[in-house]
Parts: C-alpha cells; structure tokens; sequence
C-alpha cells in the first residue's frame, strides 16, 4: 500500500468533509428536535449508508447505479425530494414555533427510530456518494489494489465523515439548552430548512 498516496486522500477527504453537506443539516435537525439521543441515532444512519456506499463502490457495485442511467435518476430524485420532504418539516416548524421534547416523533415511532431513519433514508439516496468513490479511489488505488489497501480506503472517508459529524451533534446538544428558546429554535429550523431546499434542489438538477 502507498502511504504517500494514502496522505493526500486523507487530506482531501478531510477537506470535503469539512465542507457542508446534506448530512450536516440532517444531523442538526435530529439533535434540535431530540437532543443527543435522536441526533446520535441519525448519525448511527448516515455512518451505516456510509459505509454501504463505500464498500459497494470499492466492491464494483456503485459501477452499476452510476452507468444504468433510470436506477441513478431514481435514486437521485428520492433523495432529492426526502430532502425537501425534511425541509418542509423544518419550515412548518419555524412557521408555527410550538415545540415539544419529542417523546414520539412524527408518525407514532420513537425519536431514536426517527432519527435512525431520517439518517440512513438521506445519506443512502444520494449517488453522487458513489460517483465520487468511483471517479476517485481509482486515482489512489492504482491499477492493481490490495485487499487491504481497497478496505482501508473504503472506511476511511465514512469514519472521518462519522467523526466531524459526531462532534457536530455534542455541540448542537451542548449549546440545546440556547437552541430550544422559542426564537432561536424558530430560526434555527428556519436556517436548516432553507438549507435542507438547496441541497435536495441541487442533488435534483446537478
């Protein structure tokens, strides 16, 4: 394995994974809505897509979902509109400014099977995850990878990706206490629905 080629993907993962994402959003609305627990739950979510994406790519699978063009758009466009389903939550939330300790989440379940699902629904149906897998790890991997060299690229992008989002969750939860004042937890779920819309819109038109 090339430790030096190795280098320069961890800085690049590091990279995009600082930038703001889908997952971000969606990591932040659990944690306001249900605190650590809920925001924990949505981030057990997005790992586990995570880790499906990476290891089907590294696998050859991802091949097929970016090539057949009808199951990509599929996959695209539910992604796309779960997203701007989250928004509107978010938005109705912000209009309406009555919050509750989420004891049971939309629907009759639990906020941690909530947030598990709103989690995993929003990572696993976005492609780009995969096209990005395909269009790089071959840059790094060269022509003829190691198992364990493919395995060790493939866990590294969802576990520095789960760790930024991990401390992203303590902080919301940490600062809850700020965030759950009316005008602020208003604005708040203003701010990530907003958010939430250009996301899903740009997954749907890029």
């Amino acid at each position: 394995m090339d430790w030096t080629s190795y280098g320069a993907f961890l800085a690049l993962v590091a990279l995009l994974t600082l930038l703001p994402g889908p997952d971000t959003a969606v990591a932040i609305k659990n944690t306001l809505q249900g605190g650590r627990r809920r925001g924990g739950w949505c981030l057990v979510g997005i790992s586990t897509a995570s880790f499906v994406q990476s290891f089907a790519a590294a696998a050859g699978l991802g091949v097929l979902i970016v090539t057949v063009e009808p199951l990509f758009l599929t996959i695209k466009y539910v992604g796309a509109a779960y997203l701007l389903f989250l928004a509107v939550q978010a938005l109705r939330s912000a209009r309406r400014g009555v919050y509750s300790d989420d004891t049971v989440a939309a629907g009759g379940s639990s906020p941690a099977i909530a947030g598990l699902r709103q989690g995993f629904i929003s990572n696993i149906c976005n492609p780009k995850v995969i096209a990005f897998y395909l269009a790089v790890l071959p840059q790094f991997l060269g022509a003829d990878p190691t198992i364990t060299a493919i395995g060790v690229y493939a866990v590294t992008f969802p576990l520095i990706g789960t760790a930024y989002l991990a401390g992203i969750v303590y902080g919301v939860n940490r600062a809850r206490e700020l965030f759950t004042r009316t005008r602020i937890r208003r604005i708040m779920d203003g701010v990530t629905g907003a958010a939430l819309i250009a996301f899903g819109v740009r997954l749907a038109t890029e």
